[in-house]
């Protein structure tokens, strides 16, 4: 079986009302603004899952054992482009803004939302705006921090 590569293969979306987010609708991403165009290449942050250890060993073990505790994310957030001229992302994703981040990877970015597609859906929070310090040869750019604020849907189908 080939690899899939990643270029031009991960659609995100900022989507503001999702009723199931196990199984999104067309409709519900379609209403989202999407950001991948507008993200660095670099700037989908921290959407790694952390699972905690919880120690379950006995005071005559002699073998430390463990099982899965909570599961976290952090340092989760996105580094966009700064546009010129009006620039809507900017404008929205202000602090406090609910909403979801919804990403789908591994099919071409331009393919419209489509019924079984997998994606991954986080309820989130932005946090305050961090412009990056200028430097050398590259675009303007600003940091948002996302806290998720429930448990996501890493394994989501679209309706």
């Amino acid at each position: 079986m080939p690899d899939i590569t990643a270029d031009g293969k991960t659609r995100v979306a900022w989507v503001p009302s999702i009723s199931n987010i196990n199984a999104p609708t067309t409709t519900e991403l379609n209403a989202g603004m999407l950001l991948q165009s507008t993200l660095t290449a670099d700037g989908l942050v921290g959407l790694r899952p952390e699972t905690a250890d919880v120690d379950t060993s006995a005071l005559d073990s002699t073998f430390s054992t463990t099982v899965n505790g909570r599961t976290s994310f952090s340092g989760t957030m996105l580094r966009l482009k700064k546009q010129s001229g009006t620039d809507t992302i900017f404008d929205t994703l202000v602090r406090d803004a609910a909403g979801y981040l919804v990403v789908r990877r591994s099919v071409t970015a331009s393919t419209a939302w489509a019924s079984a597609q997998k994606v991954e859906v986080y309820p989130a929070l932005c946090g305050e705006v961090a412009r990056v310090d200028p430097e050398p040869n590259t675009v303007e750019r600003y940091e948002i921090p996302l806290k998720i604020t429930s448990s996501p849907s890493l394994r989501a189908a679209v309706a």
